[in-house]
């Protein structure tokens, strides 16, 4: 698939090019933002309005290998401000508890015990470092991306990301692996062997 082709042929008015561009992402985004609002129905909310604004703003995206970063920020930023309008920014414990319901409801996207797991996990964390590594090992996004749908710097992402894995790190028993044979070791081949980013 060539994205820029795509975005062009958007651009000027071909919505079946648009249409394209969404289905060939369209788990990831529904992914995305139910990591965000926790339930189906919001989750396809904040997806529709996604594609309306795409529909809408799409002539002032200069590059079209950008889309999917950007499409993405549009929708974390929906996201964020359902929440906001719906007031549903929970305290720890009972995001805790939220959070353990959405992954035991019966969803197709919500499948393995190893990513409730690590959810667990990471709802000890700040929810700035959750955010930022489940951002960047659950999604699979580049740092950049990332600081751009958080609106913070790029080192700020960076750090979050770090100090976070550091305090799983310390969670799960520091180093399980001696490097004897070379393997990497510590919270970050925990993190990505869980969320499924290690291929076997």
């Amino acid at each position: 698939m060539n994205v820029s082709h795509l975005v062009k042929q958007a651009q000027k008015g071909n919505k079946e090019a648009l249409l394209q561009l969404i289905l060939d992402e369209q788990d990831a985004y529904y992914r995305l933002a139910y990591s965000y609002m926790r339930n189906e129905h919001d989750a396809m909310d904040a997806m529709a309005d996604m594609i309306v604004t795409l529909y809408e703003k799409l002539d002032q995206l200069q590059k079209g290998e950008a889309f999917y970063s950007w499409s993405k920020t549009i929708l974390v930023n929906r996201c964020k401000t359902i929440l906001r309008n719906k007031k549903r920014f929970l305290p720890l414990e009972d995001e805790r508890e939220s959070t353990h319901a959405a992954l035991t409801d019966d969803n197709p996207y919500r499948n393995t015990e190893s990513e409730m797991n690590m959810q667990v996990l990471l709802s000890h964390l700040s929810v700035r470092q959750r955010e930022a590594i489940e951002l960047r090992y659950v999604h699979d996004l580049p740092y950049q991306t990332i600081a751009d749908m958080t609106d913070a710097p790029l080192g700020t992402i960076k750090s979050r990301i770090s100090q976070g894995i550091q305090k799983l790190k310390s969670m799960i028993g520091g180093d399980r692996y001696d490097n004897d044979r070379g393997e990497i070791t510590g919270a970050q081949t925990e993190l990505e062997y869980r969320t499924g980013t290690i291929r076997t």
